[in-house]
């Protein structure tokens, strides 16, 4: 099967340089159809160049790109929905019309626009709103509706830059709804964020980007496999001796120990602390987030900016 067919995006070697520097240093990317794929870094990184990149908005000095099977973006920008980073909406259009204006920009007739927008305001939440002026909505709602208009043409490939930015909770929630909606609908959802947390719930692949280069891709369970798994032990009688029994990288905490999990496994390991009196009062075997992975893959510095 080619790569047309298994993917709805692929995109190699891409290249793009600003005043003689390499923003974008050599990357490669491939998102498969219907999928939710996360793009992932530091403030700088070069995320944002590579999204319009890959949409035709500025083209690469070097490599190549095939999205829905073109290698002209902005042949099928209908088939295409985009939520630029920097947002913009005119602030004395209703949310329905504004909706439906960004439906129409990409082909979409304004009787049905004005129709899907009404149906997927009350699906967000935002029934109350059709007819409110953008300038009387709070951030969090302008934010969803330029969303929606991102999808009210209903696109085959849905693009988002940092949707997440600026975002209450209760928003962020409306929002990954509507993600995990338009990926049932069949959509390829692709976007960038800084918040680990909804790229580890709604991921199902990702790319991590780092001074323009790409320092890793896979899924979730990849990325968090690349740090071994963490134990958390409490005894039952602390007693003398534990420290020689525990691994050498063993650390106290308040509670108990905190150490890798063996390569081995556990149980030799239990067996030899219960024979020699310490017991068990607690145990729990941690698997790494997203977050760790991150600062494995791009640096302690690097995620702290992030943060």
């Amino acid at each position: 099967m080619s790569l047309v067919q298994d993917f709805a995006l692929t995109a190699t070697g891409l290249v793009k340089r600003f005043s003689g520097k390499r923003v974008v240093d050599g990357i490669d990317i491939a998102v498969p159809r219907g999928s939710i794929y996360g793009v992932l870094g530091p403030n700088g990184a070069g995320k944002t160049t590579t999204l319009r990149m890959l949409l035709g908005i500025i083209e690469p000095d070097e490599g190549e790109r095939t999205l829905l099977g073109s290698d002209n973006p902005r042949e099928i920008s209908d088939d295409i929905g985009y939520l630029p980073e920097e947002r913009g909406l005119y602030p004395g259009m209703k949310c329905k019309d504004a909706i439906a204006f960004m439906g129409a920009l990409r082909g979409l007739d304004w009787a049905t626009g004005r129709r899907r927008a009404a149906e997927l305001m009350e699906a967000a939440g935002l029934g109350h709103a059709p007819d409110m002026k953008i300038r009387k909505l709070s951030k969090g709602m302008a934010q969803l509706v330029q969303l929606l208009g991102s999808v009210v043409h209903r696109p085959r490939f849905l693009v988002l830059d940092e949707p997440f930015s600026g975002l209450d909770p209760v928003n962020q929630e409306r929002l990954e709804t509507l993600i995990l909606g338009e990926r049932d609908r069949g959509a390829t959802i692709l976007f960038s964020t800084h918040v680990m947390a909804h790229a580890e719930r709604l991921c199902d692949r990702l790319c991590v980007i780092a001074g323009g280069k790409r320092r890793f891709e896979g899924t979730v369970a990849d990325a968090r496999a690349l740090l071994p798994m963490k134990v958390h032990y409490e005894p039952h009688h602390e007693g003398g001796g534990i420290r020689a029994i525990l691994p050498a990288d063993a650390e106290r905490e308040t509670d108990g120990w905190r150490f890798t999990l063996p390569e081995d496994g556990i149980e030799k390991l239990l067996v030899r602390l219960i024979e020699a009196g310490h017991g068990i009062s607690g145990l729990s075997i941690e698997r790494p987030g997203l977050h760790d992975a991150f600062v494995q893959i791009v640096g302690r510095e690097a995620a702290e900016e992030m943060a």
